[in-house]
């Protein structure tokens, strides 16, 4: 099985391309925090993982329209690795994430002007949070937790 899902923000924004067919694919990447002890936690440590973001068709051109630099975003996919061969000839890996859903996390408005309106019918796999989505959410330590 091979199945990731990851949430956390991007760290530029997306770059929408086109293959020679003409079917669009939207790249960007995400910065996920780690989870850190309480006591690291209070001396400011935090440390993230960056992951590369691979997003096809009408996924793509939604991607490139509503997310930017920042936005908070939840992404299903798999993970997928290929090689290429260099310019100076060596083999180079590359890892990425090959998103099946995107879910827009940030409010409406946050990091880009241009979002999503409220009454916009988001696509298959895409998810708008409602306004609200905050409201009587209390913060749960992670030590307080059963599992």
């Amino acid at each position: 099985m091979n199945r990731v899902i990851l949430v956390g923000n991007l760290t530029k924004d997306p770059e929408l391309r086109a293959t020679a067919s003409g079917i669009s694919v939207c790249t960007f990447s995400i910065a996920v925090n780690r989870r850190v002890s309480r006591e690291a936690q209070a001396q400011g440590a935090r440390d993230a993982d960056f992951f590369n973001i691979v997003a096809w068709r009408q996924t793509a051109e939604l991607c490139a329209k509503y997310l930017a630099k920042g936005r908070k975003v939840g992404v299903v996919g798999s993970l997928q690795t290929r090689t290429y061969d260099a310019q100076d000839g060596t083999k180079r890996y590359i890892t990425e994430v090959v998103a099946d859903e995107v879910e827009f996390l940030s409010p409406a408005g946050e990091a880009r002007s241009n979002a999503m309106p409220p009454e916009a019918h988001p696509a298959a796999g895409f998810d708008a949070p409602p306004s609200n989505y905050t409201e009587g959410v209390q913060p749960v330590d992670n030590d307080e937790l059963p599992f």
